[in-house]
């Protein structure tokens, strides 16, 4: 039995988490240049209203996204693509310090049609 994922359960949302991103791809993003924010260690519930892209500083971050079973971990040098509408809560270790981006909410053109 195949499992279509057309529906729009929060199981679509993930969280996509790149290691190590080249020096190359930071500058073409411009990261320095976005807003930083920065949280001490703790539990945070958090709901994502536009996609957000960040990139760790430092910390380490254990997400428990909602009605899910998933734990999505990342930490300083990762960059991060966080889904609109996500609801979850943040598990900091280790305080985090993030450059960060949300996108404008006009539709995207890139991802027409599929």
């Amino acid at each position: 039995m195949a499992a279509e994922s057309t529906s729009d359960s929060s199981s679509n949302l993930r969280i996509i988490v790149q290691k190590n991103p080249s020096e190359s791809q930071l500058s073409e993003l411009g990261i320095k240049s976005w807003p930083k924010w920065g949280c001490s260690p703790g539990k945070y519930q958090l709901k994502f209203d536009a996609r957000q892209t960040c990139y760790l500083l430092r910390g380490r971050v254990k997400v428990y996204p909602k009605n899910s079973s998933e734990v999505v971990e990342f930490g300083a040098g990762d960059l991060v693509i966080i889904p609109k509408g996500l609801s979850c809560t943040w598990d900091v270790s280790v305080a985090v310090d993030k450059h960060y981006k949300f996108d404008s909410s006009s539709p995207s053109s890139s991802s027409s049609g599929s």
